[in-house]
């Protein structure tokens, strides 16, 4: 087994090789403007570094959110490309498990990461790999009832600490994380989500009112 993993669901571009034992590469880099830009570079650097080629790896791992429109996509874009070209598995897993997987918490706690918006996308977790609820967008103050009390992680957590007063790291999501949970989930005979983005809503660009089609006479 050689799982390339990779997610740009959030402000960071991270990609990470498992080779069925554990994570023998890995890089991540935070910037929310440049996933197309850092993406294929990240990968290539993550591959020199275990001394592997692409044509070596048996499965891709991709992040599918939930995330913005235009980043998120870069990443599921990428991982379908590589799995035709190779001719190998595209396995999805969510962020918010990733995040939750590399938390490590034993007992309740909320992942959050930033929607922009001054909104989060979130979900509750009974521990470390098991997640409670779908992953949904809100304001904090909307679901401050809902995880009173609770610990939590991620980027959204961090930034609205009156929702969220035990919020700690990590702050975004790890494509190490990712190749972990999907290399134990799929050692397992579990069966992981096809790689289809979880958006939430609707994305920013939209039609103008009043648009009018022009046909050629």
């Amino acid at each position: 087994m050689l799982l390339l993993a990779l997610d740009t669901a959030t402000p960071a571009v991270t990609v990470a090789l498992h080779d069925g034992h554990d994570v023998i590469a890995s890089s991540s880099q935070v910037d929310a403007r440049r996933h197309g830009e850092l993406l294929l570079p990240a990968i290539d650097r993550v591959l020199a570094e275990a001394g592997r080629k692409l044509d070596a790896v048996t499965g891709i791992v991709a992040g599918i959110g939930p995330g913005p429109y235009t980043g998120l996509r870069v990443g599921l874009m990428t991982a379908d490309t590589f799995g035709l070209a190779l001719g190998v598995p595209v396995h999805g897993v969510c962020t918010l498990d990733g995040l939750a997987y590399a938390a490590d918490l034993k007992g309740p706690f909320v992942v959050a990461t930033d929607a922009r918006r001054k909104e989060v996308y979130w979900a509750r977790y009974a521990d470390s790999r098991t997640r409670l609820t779908d992953p949904a967008v809100d304001r904090p103050a909307d679901i401050a009832e809902q995880v009173a009390g609770l610990p939590a992680v991620g980027a959204g957590a961090l930034l609205y600490p009156d929702t969220f007063p035990k919020a700690h790291e990590p702050e975004h999501v790890s494509a190490a994380a990712l190749a972990r949970l999907a290399a134990e989930r799929l050692a397992a005979g579990e069966e992981l989500p096809a790689p289809r983005p979880l958006y939430l809503r609707r994305p920013d660009a939209q039609v103008p009112k009043n648009y009018k089609v022009v046909t050629p006479k």
